[in-house]
Protein backbone atom coordinates (compact mmCIF):
# COMPACT_ATOMS: atom_id res chain seq x y z
CA UNK A 1 0.00 0.00 0.00
CA UNK A 2 1.12 3.65 -0.51
CA UNK A 3 2.54 5.47 2.26
CA UNK A 4 2.25 9.69 2.22
CA UNK A 5 3.44 12.49 4.03
CA UNK A 6 3.48 16.21 3.99
CA UNK A 7 6.45 18.22 4.73
CA UNK A 8 6.60 22.31 5.58
CA UNK A 9 9.46 23.50 4.89
CA UNK A 10 10.34 27.20 5.23
CA UNK A 11 12.37 28.93 2.13
CA UNK A 12 14.65 32.17 2.50
CA UNK A 13 13.06 34.19 -0.31
CA UNK A 14 15.52 37.37 -1.34
CA UNK A 15 13.38 40.40 -2.32
CA UNK A 16 13.79 39.92 -6.49
CA UNK A 17 12.81 35.92 -6.22
CA UNK A 18 9.91 36.88 -3.91
CA UNK A 19 8.56 39.47 -6.40
CA UNK A 20 8.36 37.24 -9.15
CA UNK A 21 7.17 34.71 -6.57
CA UNK A 22 3.59 36.58 -6.03
CA UNK A 23 3.63 37.54 -9.49
CA UNK A 24 3.27 33.86 -10.33
CA UNK A 25 1.43 33.18 -7.44
CA UNK A 26 -1.62 36.05 -8.34
CA UNK A 27 -1.49 34.67 -12.40
CA UNK A 28 -2.24 31.49 -10.62
CA UNK A 29 -5.08 32.52 -8.97
CA UNK A 30 -6.28 34.34 -12.00
CA UNK A 31 -5.98 31.44 -13.74
CA UNK A 32 -8.25 29.52 -11.10
CA UNK A 33 -10.74 31.97 -10.70
CA UNK A 34 -11.27 32.07 -15.08
CA UNK A 35 -11.97 28.43 -15.25
CA UNK A 36 -14.30 28.60 -12.12
CA UNK A 37 -16.22 31.25 -13.84
CA UNK A 38 -16.23 29.56 -17.27
CA UNK A 39 -17.45 26.62 -15.21
CA UNK A 40 -20.68 28.52 -13.92
CA UNK A 41 -21.14 30.15 -17.06
CA UNK A 42 -23.90 27.91 -18.41
CA UNK A 43 -27.35 26.14 -17.39
CA UNK A 44 -24.89 23.70 -15.94
CA UNK A 45 -22.05 23.40 -14.17
CA UNK A 46 -19.13 21.79 -15.90
CA UNK A 47 -16.80 19.57 -13.85
CA UNK A 48 -15.19 17.86 -16.18
CA UNK A 49 -11.29 18.48 -16.52
CA UNK A 50 -11.32 17.49 -20.08
CA UNK A 51 -13.91 19.73 -20.69
CA UNK A 52 -12.24 22.71 -18.95
CA UNK A 53 -8.57 21.95 -20.27
CA UNK A 54 -10.80 22.17 -23.83
CA UNK A 55 -12.15 25.15 -23.42
CA UNK A 56 -10.27 27.66 -21.17
CA UNK A 57 -6.26 26.18 -21.55
CA UNK A 58 -5.98 28.58 -24.49
CA UNK A 59 -7.56 31.39 -22.68
CA UNK A 60 -4.97 31.37 -19.95
CA UNK A 61 -1.89 30.40 -22.06
CA UNK A 62 -2.59 33.83 -24.15
CA UNK A 63 -3.46 35.64 -20.67
CA UNK A 64 -0.36 34.87 -18.48
CA UNK A 65 3.19 33.62 -18.72
CA UNK A 66 2.51 30.53 -16.18
CA UNK A 67 3.92 27.40 -17.16
CA UNK A 68 2.17 25.08 -18.95
CA UNK A 69 1.70 22.84 -15.93
CA UNK A 70 0.77 25.44 -13.69
CA UNK A 71 -2.30 26.37 -15.97
CA UNK A 72 -3.08 22.53 -15.60
CA UNK A 73 -2.58 22.95 -11.95
CA UNK A 74 -5.00 25.79 -11.82
CA UNK A 75 -7.45 24.32 -13.57
CA UNK A 76 -7.65 21.21 -11.47
CA UNK A 77 -8.07 23.51 -8.84
CA UNK A 78 -11.22 24.71 -10.10
CA UNK A 79 -12.58 21.81 -11.22
CA UNK A 80 -12.08 20.05 -8.01
CA UNK A 81 -13.58 23.38 -6.21
CA UNK A 82 -16.45 23.39 -8.61
CA UNK A 83 -17.09 19.29 -8.11
CA UNK A 84 -17.35 20.13 -4.40
CA UNK A 85 -20.12 22.82 -5.00
CA UNK A 86 -22.24 20.34 -6.61
CA UNK A 87 -21.76 17.59 -4.04
CA UNK A 88 -22.92 20.35 -1.80
CA UNK A 89 -26.19 21.13 -3.86
CA UNK A 90 -27.16 17.15 -3.96
CA UNK A 91 -27.09 16.97 -0.54
CA UNK A 92 -29.50 20.00 -0.31
CA UNK A 93 -27.26 22.46 1.51
CA UNK A 94 -25.94 25.72 -0.12
CA UNK A 95 -22.97 26.62 -2.13
CA UNK A 96 -21.62 29.58 -4.25
CA UNK A 97 -19.25 29.73 -6.98
CA UNK A 98 -15.69 29.56 -5.59
CA UNK A 99 -13.42 32.34 -5.66
CA UNK A 100 -9.71 31.35 -4.65
CA UNK A 101 -7.77 34.22 -2.58
CA UNK A 102 -5.16 32.59 -0.31
CA UNK A 103 -1.85 33.03 -1.53
CA UNK A 104 -0.64 29.25 -3.03
CA UNK A 105 0.30 27.60 -6.15
CA UNK A 106 0.88 23.91 -6.42
CA UNK A 107 4.23 22.44 -8.12
CA UNK A 108 5.08 19.01 -9.93
CA UNK A 109 8.43 17.99 -10.96
CA UNK A 110 8.37 19.94 -14.21
CA UNK A 111 8.01 23.17 -12.22
CA UNK A 112 9.63 22.33 -8.87
CA UNK A 113 13.41 20.95 -8.92
CA UNK A 114 14.27 19.41 -5.03
CA UNK A 115 18.28 19.79 -4.10
CA UNK A 116 19.45 19.05 -0.48
CA UNK A 117 19.59 22.50 0.35
CA UNK A 118 17.70 24.15 -1.96
CA UNK A 119 14.76 24.17 -4.05
CA UNK A 120 14.57 25.47 -7.74
CA UNK A 121 10.96 26.86 -8.71
CA UNK A 122 9.29 27.42 -11.75
CA UNK A 123 7.86 31.89 -12.12
CA UNK A 124 6.01 33.71 -14.72
CA UNK A 125 9.59 34.89 -15.55
CA UNK A 126 12.36 32.08 -15.37
CA UNK A 127 13.25 30.21 -12.22
CA UNK A 128 14.35 31.15 -8.89
CA UNK A 129 16.32 29.33 -5.96
CA UNK A 130 15.36 29.55 -3.02
CA UNK A 131 17.29 27.50 0.07
CA UNK A 132 15.39 25.83 2.74
CA UNK A 133 15.40 26.90 5.96
CA UNK A 134 15.77 23.93 8.02
CA UNK A 135 15.28 23.01 12.31
CA UNK A 136 18.93 23.08 14.28
CA UNK A 137 18.01 19.52 14.90
CA UNK A 138 18.95 17.11 11.92
CA UNK A 139 17.46 13.35 13.89
CA UNK A 140 13.51 12.91 14.53
CA UNK A 141 12.09 15.27 12.14
CA UNK A 142 9.64 15.25 9.55
CA UNK A 143 12.53 16.74 7.05
CA UNK A 144 14.83 13.63 7.95
CA UNK A 145 12.24 10.92 8.25
CA UNK A 146 10.35 11.68 4.87
CA UNK A 147 12.11 14.46 2.58
CA UNK A 148 15.80 13.84 2.99
CA UNK A 149 15.34 10.36 3.34
CA UNK A 150 16.13 7.18 0.34
CA UNK A 151 12.89 5.65 1.24
CA UNK A 152 10.61 8.17 -0.07
CA UNK A 153 9.63 9.70 -3.29
CA UNK A 154 9.23 13.57 -3.54
CA UNK A 155 5.86 13.36 -5.58
CA UNK A 156 5.12 17.47 -5.77
CA UNK A 157 4.58 20.70 -3.51
CA UNK A 158 2.39 23.54 -2.42
CA UNK A 159 3.65 26.98 -2.14
CA UNK A 160 2.18 29.10 0.22
CA UNK A 161 2.78 32.64 1.65
CA UNK A 162 1.27 34.19 4.76
CA UNK A 163 2.66 37.08 7.46
CA UNK A 164 6.07 37.06 5.09
CA UNK A 165 6.90 34.02 4.95
CA UNK A 166 7.00 31.48 2.04
CA UNK A 167 6.28 28.05 2.99
CA UNK A 168 7.00 25.16 0.85
CA UNK A 169 4.64 21.36 1.75
CA UNK A 170 6.12 18.85 -0.18
CA UNK A 171 4.73 15.86 -0.97
CA UNK A 172 6.29 12.75 -0.38
CA UNK A 173 5.26 8.89 -0.74
CA UNK A 174 6.59 5.24 -0.45
CA UNK A 175 5.40 1.69 -0.69
CA UNK A 176 4.87 -0.11 2.63
CA UNK A 177 3.24 -3.43 3.50
CA UNK A 178 0.27 -2.89 5.73
CA UNK A 179 0.88 -5.30 9.18
CA UNK A 180 -2.64 -4.24 10.41
CA UNK A 181 -4.82 -7.00 12.11
CA UNK A 182 -7.58 -8.43 9.49
CA UNK A 183 -9.85 -7.75 12.33
CA UNK A 184 -8.59 -4.53 12.20
CA UNK A 185 -10.53 -3.62 9.23
CA UNK A 186 -12.85 -6.54 8.69
CA UNK A 187 -16.33 -5.42 11.06
CA UNK A 188 -14.74 -2.89 13.31
CA UNK A 189 -15.45 -0.04 14.92
CA UNK A 190 -15.80 3.79 14.62
CA UNK A 191 -14.16 6.42 16.34
CA UNK A 192 -16.04 9.77 16.39
CA UNK A 193 -13.51 12.80 16.88
CA UNK A 194 -15.38 16.09 17.69
CA UNK A 195 -13.39 19.69 17.16
CA UNK A 196 -13.77 22.68 18.58
CA UNK A 197 -11.83 25.67 20.59
CA UNK A 198 -11.47 25.14 23.96
CA UNK A 199 -11.00 21.67 23.60
CA UNK A 200 -9.19 20.69 19.87
CA UNK A 201 -10.40 17.07 19.67
CA UNK A 202 -12.36 14.98 21.34
CA UNK A 203 -12.99 11.35 21.21
CA UNK A 204 -15.73 8.98 21.38
CA UNK A 205 -13.66 7.02 23.64
CA UNK A 206 -13.33 9.92 25.96
CA UNK A 207 -10.03 11.27 25.13
CA UNK A 208 -9.82 14.91 25.51
CA UNK A 209 -6.99 17.45 24.03
CA UNK A 210 -7.10 20.76 24.97
CA UNK A 211 -6.95 24.11 23.20
CA UNK A 212 -5.70 26.02 25.98
CA UNK A 213 -1.63 25.67 24.57
CA UNK A 214 -2.78 26.11 20.91
CA UNK A 215 -4.92 29.46 22.40
CA UNK A 216 -1.73 30.77 24.27
CA UNK A 217 0.71 30.42 21.31
CA UNK A 218 -1.32 31.78 19.01
CA UNK A 219 -2.22 34.95 21.17
CA UNK A 220 1.88 35.08 22.17
CA UNK A 221 2.60 35.44 18.32
CA UNK A 222 0.25 37.73 17.70
CA UNK A 223 1.54 39.88 19.77
CA UNK A 224 5.07 39.70 18.99
CA UNK A 225 3.82 40.38 15.49
CA UNK A 226 1.84 43.23 16.56
CA UNK A 227 4.56 44.23 18.10
CA UNK A 228 7.09 44.49 15.34
CA UNK A 229 4.61 45.47 12.98
CA UNK A 230 4.82 49.38 15.26
CA UNK A 231 8.71 49.50 14.75
CA UNK A 232 8.45 49.42 10.75
CA UNK A 233 12.02 48.71 10.20
CA UNK A 234 13.85 46.29 8.44
CA UNK A 235 14.93 44.25 10.75
CA UNK A 236 11.49 44.14 12.33
CA UNK A 237 10.58 42.68 9.24
CA UNK A 238 12.62 40.07 9.14
CA UNK A 239 11.64 39.00 12.60
CA UNK A 240 8.05 38.61 11.42
CA UNK A 241 8.81 36.44 9.51
CA UNK A 242 10.88 34.19 11.80
CA UNK A 243 8.20 34.64 14.47
CA UNK A 244 5.81 33.33 11.66
CA UNK A 245 7.90 30.07 10.78
CA UNK A 246 8.48 29.27 14.48
CA UNK A 247 4.44 29.89 14.68
CA UNK A 248 3.96 27.29 12.29
CA UNK A 249 6.73 25.23 13.29
CA UNK A 250 5.14 24.74 16.64
CA UNK A 251 1.79 24.36 15.68
CA UNK A 252 2.76 21.64 13.05
CA UNK A 253 4.64 19.62 16.26
CA UNK A 254 1.35 19.74 17.99
CA UNK A 255 -0.92 18.56 15.44
CA UNK A 256 1.58 16.25 14.76
CA UNK A 257 1.76 14.85 18.53
CA UNK A 258 -2.21 14.85 18.47
CA UNK A 259 -2.49 13.46 15.19
CA UNK A 260 -0.50 10.15 16.20
CA UNK A 261 -2.78 10.32 19.35
CA UNK A 262 -5.86 10.10 17.59
CA UNK A 263 -4.32 7.14 15.28
CA UNK A 264 -3.23 5.30 18.29
CA UNK A 265 -6.73 5.70 20.19
CA UNK A 266 -8.22 4.05 16.90
CA UNK A 267 -5.65 1.28 16.70
CA UNK A 268 -6.42 0.76 20.78
CA UNK A 269 -9.32 0.16 20.19
CA UNK A 270 -9.65 -1.85 16.87
CA UNK A 271 -11.06 0.64 15.17
CA UNK A 272 -11.85 0.51 11.51
CA UNK A 273 -12.76 3.93 10.44
CA UNK A 274 -12.29 7.47 12.22
CA UNK A 275 -15.09 9.40 11.75
CA UNK A 276 -14.71 13.68 12.20
CA UNK A 277 -17.68 16.27 11.09
CA UNK A 278 -17.71 18.01 8.13
CA UNK A 279 -14.89 20.35 7.67
CA UNK A 280 -16.44 23.20 5.41
CA UNK A 281 -18.32 25.38 7.23
CA UNK A 282 -16.93 24.69 10.72
CA UNK A 283 -15.57 28.26 11.61
CA UNK A 284 -19.12 28.99 11.25
CA UNK A 285 -20.51 26.42 13.43
CA UNK A 286 -18.18 26.87 16.78
CA UNK A 287 -16.98 30.39 16.04
CA UNK A 288 -13.29 29.52 15.49
CA UNK A 289 -10.53 32.12 14.20
CA UNK A 290 -8.85 31.79 11.14
CA UNK A 291 -5.77 29.91 12.68
CA UNK A 292 -7.94 27.00 14.52
CA UNK A 293 -9.70 26.51 10.90
CA UNK A 294 -6.23 25.74 9.83
CA UNK A 295 -5.25 23.59 12.41
CA UNK A 296 -8.43 21.86 11.81
CA UNK A 297 -7.81 20.98 8.24
CA UNK A 298 -4.02 19.94 8.89
CA UNK A 299 -5.01 17.82 11.64
CA UNK A 300 -7.41 16.31 9.70
CA UNK A 301 -4.88 15.42 7.02
CA UNK A 302 -2.13 14.17 9.52
CA UNK A 303 -4.80 11.78 10.84
CA UNK A 304 -5.64 11.02 6.83
CA UNK A 305 -2.42 9.84 5.65
CA UNK A 306 -1.06 8.09 9.18
CA UNK A 307 -4.01 5.97 9.88
CA UNK A 308 -3.71 5.18 5.52
CA UNK A 309 -0.75 3.38 6.62
CA UNK A 310 -2.59 0.87 9.40
CA UNK A 311 -5.66 0.51 7.12
CA UNK A 312 -7.82 2.42 8.92
CA UNK A 313 -10.41 4.69 6.96
CA UNK A 314 -10.44 8.28 7.58
CA UNK A 315 -14.15 10.29 6.43
CA UNK A 316 -16.50 13.10 7.30
CA UNK A 317 -19.68 13.18 8.11
CA UNK A 318 -22.61 16.27 8.13
CA UNK A 319 -22.27 17.96 11.75
CA UNK A 320 -26.21 18.92 11.81
CA UNK A 321 -27.10 18.68 15.54
CA UNK A 322 -24.33 16.72 16.22
CA UNK A 323 -23.85 19.05 19.28
CA UNK A 324 -27.59 19.56 20.21
CA UNK A 325 -28.86 15.36 19.68
CA UNK A 326 -28.93 13.43 22.60
CA UNK A 327 -26.62 10.10 21.50
CA UNK A 328 -28.31 7.99 24.04
CA UNK A 329 -32.47 9.00 23.08
CA UNK A 330 -31.96 10.93 19.62
CA UNK A 331 -33.62 13.83 21.39
CA UNK A 332 -32.70 16.70 19.98
CA UNK A 333 -32.92 20.77 20.80
CA UNK A 334 -31.03 23.64 21.13
CA UNK A 335 -30.78 23.71 24.78
CA UNK A 336 -29.71 20.20 25.36
CA UNK A 337 -26.69 21.95 25.35
CA UNK A 338 -25.15 24.76 27.25
CA UNK A 339 -21.52 25.45 26.69
CA UNK A 340 -19.87 22.37 27.65
CA UNK A 341 -22.36 20.91 29.45
CA UNK A 342 -25.06 18.69 27.90
CA UNK A 343 -28.06 17.34 29.70
CA UNK A 344 -31.15 16.12 27.46
CA UNK A 345 -34.38 17.58 27.71
CA UNK A 346 -36.04 14.10 27.37
CA UNK A 347 -34.42 11.38 29.24
CA UNK A 348 -31.92 13.17 31.55
CA UNK A 349 -28.38 11.90 29.81
CA UNK A 350 -26.26 14.39 31.21
CA UNK A 351 -22.46 14.62 29.89
CA UNK A 352 -19.52 16.66 28.70
CA UNK A 353 -21.34 17.89 25.61
CA UNK A 354 -18.01 17.14 23.16
CA UNK A 355 -17.92 13.65 24.10
CA UNK A 356 -21.79 13.89 23.27
CA UNK A 357 -21.02 15.46 20.29
CA UNK A 358 -18.06 12.80 19.58
CA UNK A 359 -20.40 9.97 19.73
CA UNK A 360 -22.91 11.31 17.83
CA UNK A 361 -20.34 12.06 14.96
CA UNK A 362 -19.50 7.95 15.11
CA UNK A 363 -23.14 7.44 14.83
CA UNK A 364 -23.52 9.10 11.72
CA UNK A 365 -21.31 7.83 10.41
CA UNK A 366 -21.95 4.19 11.39
CA UNK A 367 -26.03 4.74 10.33
CA UNK A 368 -24.98 6.23 6.80
CA UNK A 369 -22.60 3.37 6.20
CA UNK A 370 -24.59 0.24 7.62
CA UNK A 371 -25.42 -2.15 4.89
CA UNK A 372 -27.58 -5.03 7.10
CA UNK A 373 -25.30 -7.96 5.81
CA UNK A 374 -21.63 -7.44 7.26
CA UNK A 375 -19.87 -7.21 4.61
CA UNK A 376 -16.69 -5.55 6.48
CA UNK A 377 -19.22 -2.58 7.71
CA UNK A 378 -18.34 -0.94 11.27
CA UNK A 379 -20.62 -2.66 13.61
CA UNK A 380 -20.40 -0.27 16.29
CA UNK A 381 -19.08 3.36 18.07
CA UNK A 382 -16.37 2.56 20.28
CA UNK A 383 -16.88 3.79 23.69
CA UNK A 384 -14.27 3.58 26.51
CA UNK A 385 -15.98 0.53 27.45
CA UNK A 386 -18.02 -1.28 25.09
CA UNK A 387 -19.83 -0.09 22.40
CA UNK A 388 -22.79 2.04 20.81
CA UNK A 389 -24.94 0.15 17.81
CA UNK A 390 -26.52 1.76 15.28
CA UNK A 391 -29.64 2.33 17.30
CA UNK A 392 -27.86 3.97 19.96
CA UNK A 393 -28.13 1.14 22.49
CA UNK A 394 -24.93 0.46 24.05
CA UNK A 395 -23.04 -2.63 24.22
CA UNK A 396 -20.62 -4.13 26.79
CA UNK A 397 -17.18 -5.61 26.15
CA UNK A 398 -17.24 -9.20 25.11
CA UNK A 399 -15.71 -10.25 28.59
CA UNK A 400 -18.31 -8.10 30.71
CA UNK A 401 -21.46 -9.93 28.34
CA UNK A 402 -21.99 -12.82 30.62
CA UNK A 403 -22.36 -10.63 33.85
CA UNK A 404 -25.76 -9.88 34.89
CA UNK A 405 -27.33 -7.38 32.85
CA UNK A 406 -24.69 -4.39 32.89
CA UNK A 407 -26.12 -2.10 30.34
CA UNK A 408 -25.76 1.39 31.87
CA UNK A 409 -22.93 2.90 30.13
CA UNK A 410 -20.41 4.84 32.88
CA UNK A 411 -18.96 7.84 31.19
CA UNK A 412 -15.53 7.56 30.36
CA UNK A 413 -14.24 11.48 31.73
Amino acid sequence: MEKRRTVPIALNVDSHSAALLEDTVDEFLWAANYVTRHAFDGEYVTTSKTTLHDDTYEDVRDETALHSNHVQAARNKAAEACKSVVEKWKQGKKGSMPHFTSPHLVYDHRTATFHDEYVSLATVDGRIEADYVLPDEERDTPHAEYFFSDEYETTGAELHYSNGNWMLHIHCKTDVESDTPEQATENGTVLGVDLGVTNLAVTSTGSFWTGDEFDHWRREYETRRGSLQQCGTRWAHENIQSVGRKEEGRFTITLHRISNDLVAEARTHGCSVIAFENLTDIRERTGASWGHKWAFNRLYEYVEYKAAEYGINVAQVDPENTSRRCSTCGFTHPDNRDREDFECLKCSYENHADYNAAKNIGLRYLRRNQTGSGGGAPVGVRLNSGTLNANGAYDPPAEDSARAGVHAESPPL
